[in-house]
């Protein structure tokens, strides 16, 4: 699977110490309903990607002491669903049942499917909502976090 960015130790997407996965892929959909440049990640378009194996970012992550979950973002993990898939499955193969955080500009309307498909695994949360430029932030209970627009919010799926 590619990847833009994998932190060991990120301790500002949720509440609990997490290994943090920047996934390659985004439609841009917050910047193009907002007609300006506001995606903090945008950068990621241009990061050359990093091949790894699922198999070994779960090695790595259950080999660290510290994280207690692990956070997928962005660009959005959505967009790269098969990825994002293999990777949740073989941690839960590798008996985690650690959180995964899932970090995306859709709601939950929008992605029905993806979400359905989810649920079959243990202790999935999703933050959804575009980031709107000019709202005002707000603190999310479930991630412990506050999240940069007042539309944006996490749901525990299972």
């Amino acid at each position: 699977m590619k990847i833009t960015t994998l932190v060991d130790e990120d301790f500002v997407n949720y509440k609990e110490p997490s290994m943090f996965i920047g996934f390659p892929c985004c439609t841009m959909k917050c910047e193009k309903e907002a007609g300006v440049r506001c995606c903090q990640n945008s950068h990621l378009l241009t990061a050359s990607p990093i091949d790894v194996t699922p198999e070994e970012i779960v090695v790595r992550y259950k080999a660290n002491s510290i994280t207690r979950a692990i956070v997928c973002g962005g660009l959005d993990p959505m967009d790269s669903f098969s990825d994002l898939l293999a990777l949740i499955k073989t941690l839960r193969l590798y008996h985690c049942n650690d959180p995964i955080v899932i970090y995306t500009g859709y709601d939950d309307d929008e992605i029905t499917q993806y979400i359905k498909e989810l649920k079959q695994y243990p202790n999935i949360i999703v933050k959804f909502g575009r980031y709107i430029p000019n709202r005002r932030s707000r603190m999310d209970k479930i991630l412990g976090v506050r999240l940069a627009s007042n539309n944006q919010h996490a749901v525990k799926i299972s």
